[in-house]
């Protein structure tokens, strides 16, 4: 199975985009892409679904990535 890349551009509602925007003002070692892994991961975690083994891969996958970026501590070079 070959690795797809998905790339996202999509349009958020103004106060969304404002929210965000103060939250990484504020929270300096999170940017944008850590932000929406978290944000889709668990959109995915909350609303997976696991009754099959593909969907149980999927969901524990989903799962690896959330907390991964949870804990994620980026390293100042």
């Amino acid at each position: 199975m070959m690795n797809a890349t998905v790339s996202i551009l999509a349009e958020i509602p103004e106060t969304l985009h404002e929210s965000l925007k103060t939250y990484l003002e504020n929270h300096p070692d999170w940017d944008q892409d850590r932000v929406f892994s978290a944000a889709l991961s668990l959109f995915l975690l909350q609303n997976g679904d696991s009754s099959t083994p593909e969907a149980s891969k999927s969901y524990r996958q989903a799962a690896r990535v959330y907390l991964e970026t949870l804990f994620q501590h980026q390293v100042e070079t």
